[in-house]
């Protein structure tokens, strides 16, 4: 980037996101401004936010029936999923870059960087990708909103994301972009921390300390609340 680009300026109305009982999920507000060097108001810009979720691994298995039973077939494993991903742009991604633009920055969940690993054919992996985000979609946590920034006087832009009640926890960077003529010439990243308050926290520390235990005691809480069930509709 040259000297005469623009320098923006991200915020987020909230830092820290605490999902706690009977979360509903939250909406983010990503604002800020696009500044000259001068400091003054810039002129004739797109803006485009991502927002991406901890990357997890994920193994994706497909099913097929046999024999009068949904059994797993073909499984592709994909090294680096992003937990959630949105994308707001001022217009639609066609008109503000091109593809392979598109792909380098990620503007859009056609472009997520999914790493996937193994040696199935280039299609398959292509067919579980695209089966994955659109399962991913149906959950609400990749989205899209091609006309969801809203630039006032050429300065200052706002773009708001809902973020869903089955979140994960972990750390989320909003990234801004700043586009012009087809060309990304300014960036700058914001971070959101969503982490879980109260008994959700205490037990997922437990599950993640005490594994078996947890385990263990998953089973007997199921055990225990089905024999109740039974003695109840026994009584009936």
């Amino acid at each position: 980037m040259g000297q005469s680009d623009p320098v923006l300026v991200p915020e987020v109305s909230q830092h820290e996101v605490r999902v706690r009982q009977g979360f509903t999920g939250t909406e983010l507000l990503l604002f800020g401004a696009v500044l000259n060097p001068e400091g003054r108001a810039g002129q004739g810009y797109d803006i485009v936010v991502v927002l991406k979720g901890p990357a997890e691994p994920i193994r994706l298995r497909e099913k097929e029936r046999f024999a009068g039973v949904w059994v797993n077939a073909q499984s592709n494993d994909f090294r680096s999923v992003p937990s959630f991903f949105a994308v707001a742009s001022s217009r639609p991604i066609s008109e503000i870059v091109d593809e392979k633009t598109a792909a380098i920055y990620e503007f859009g969940t056609a472009y997520i960087q999914l790493s996937p690993s193994g040696s199935i054919d280039p299609e398959e992996q292509l067919r579980f990708a695209l089966g994955l985000v659109d399962l991913k979609q149906r959950q609400g946590l990749y989205k899209e909103d091609m006309d969801g920034v809203q630039i006032t006087e050429n300065v200052l832009y706002q773009a708001r994301i809902s973020l869903p009640s089955n979140v994960t926890t972990g750390t989320y960077t909003a990234e801004t972009f700043a586009v012009t003529e087809g060309r990304v010439i300014a960036s700058a990243i914001a971070e959101v921390e969503v982490r879980k308050v109260g008994m959700e926290r205490r037990v997922e520390e437990f599950s993640q300390d005490f594994g078996l235990a947890y385990g263990l005691v998953a089973v007997l809480l199921s055990v225990f609340m089905g024999w109740g069930a039974g003695r109840v509709f026994a009584r009936l």
